[in-house]
């Protein structure tokens, strides 16, 4: 049977990310991931430069040999409403291929790989958790997204008590006529909400390749929220006629709207599978990647000593990052807020720009992590 210090199930931004900087530290480390890399992602695939840095990136090494798309505008509206377009000076944001970035992330983390192994069976043995009958470790970490073996193991009821974000999205490679009749910018992706703001759809194109999709907090009226979509943005030209039919779903929780379990003796939740979603943009991968380091940093700190109380500061380093979840009254209040807001914050060009862009999606003003 194998061992390791610590055993990380899933291989996403924040599996790699943890396991990234425990290996930094000594540990040995092993990550598991029932799919086998590079693999396909189901994302919008749009990161900000906080992520770069939060992840020791120089953007231009980056882009010689991965999709690294500028972005310094943005087109946004409500769906079958004018947009408008706010442009900056700067390179704001950046459009990936996930399936290019996580493969980088996760090579470059020196754990060793248990890839195309799904976690099928979980036991505890006194201190030690034995997984699959073949791996024992002190320390398990579930990184394996929304549905993580290890969330449900901890308890989580997926489909239970949570209210999840449903999203469909396609990505696919253009051809040449495709691209002629594609009126969406490179550097100026385009979302479009709905009117009670509870979803938005994107467009995003990263070189020949082009991204569609939308999310919203309740699965009932996607489909119908989706089709509408496509068809403005086929109607009023910006995407090309014959996208492929295949949007494929995912699921995951926003910060602060779950009371999934975070921790347990010798066991920790990260990203997705601990719900830290941005609750105002849905945005996952920044999250992910602090939780990630969040988490290495509380096994540093713990030295050993895996017992609940010990990994308790990952909890507190979560609320010290993101803030005390709310819970569901004042959730449910600032929902009933933004309802009505939707028309007028998406109709006001300065809103549009200060509040929707800078503060929900670019994080304007927020300090990168510090002290992990």
């Amino acid at each position: 049977m194998e061992t390791c210090d610590a055993l990380i199930i899933g291989g996403g931004p924040a599996g790699s990310s943890c396991a990234r900087q425990l290996r930094r530290h000594g540990l040995d480390v092993m990550v598991m991931d029932q799919a086998e890399f590079p693999r396909d992602k189901v994302c919008a695939g749009w990161i900000t430069p906080a992520v770069l840095r939060t992840l020791e990136i120089d953007p231009r090494a980056y882009a010689r040999q991965h999709t690294l798309q500028p972005i310094r505008a943005f087109r946004t509206g409500l769906i079958d409403d004018r947009p408008l377009t706010s442009r900056y000076p700067d390179t704001i944001s950046y459009g990936i291929r996930r399936s290019e970035f996580d493969d980088y992330l996760l090579k470059r983390t020196d754990a060793r790989l248990a890839l195309g192994q799904p976690m099928e069976s979980l036991r505890r043995e006194g201190s030690r958790w034995v997984i699959n009958d073949a791996v024992r470790t002190p320390l398990l970490i579930g990184a394996g997204g929304h549905f993580c073996p290890v969330a449900r193991h901890l308890g989580a009821r997926v489909g239970g008590g949570d209210t999840a974000v449903v999203a469909k999205e396609v990505e696919f490679e253009m051809d040449a006529g495709q691209i002629a009749a594609c009126e969406v910018k490179p550097e100026m992706p385009e979302l479009y909400f709905c009117e009670d703001l509870s979803g938005y759809g994107w467009c995003i194109r990263k070189g020949r390749f082009l991204n569609i999709g939308l999310g919203m907090e309740r699965a009932q009226g996607l489909n119908r929220a989706l089709a509408r979509l496509c068809r403005f943005l086929e109607q009023s030209g910006r995407i090309p006629p014959d996208i492929p039919d295949r949007f494929r779903g995912h699921a995951y929780l926003l910060y602060g709207r779950s009371d999934r379990k975070l921790l347990d003796d010798g066991v920790l939740l990260l990203g997705d599978a601990a719900g830290v979603a941005c609750p105002r943009s849905g945005e996952g991968i920044l999250p992910a990647v602090e939780s990630g380091l969040m988490a290495a940093a509380t096994v540093l700190q713990a030295v050993g000593d895996y017992r609940g109380d010990r990994l308790a500061t990952y909890r507190e380093r979560l609320s010290a990052r993101y803030g005390v979840p709310p819970g569901g009254a004042a959730n449910r209040a600032a929902g009933t807020l933004r309802k009505g807001l939707g028309r007028l914050l998406l109709r006001s060009r300065w809103l549009t720009r200060h509040v929707v862009l800078d503060r929900w999606f670019l994080h304007a003003g927020q300090a990168d992590l510090q002290g992990t």
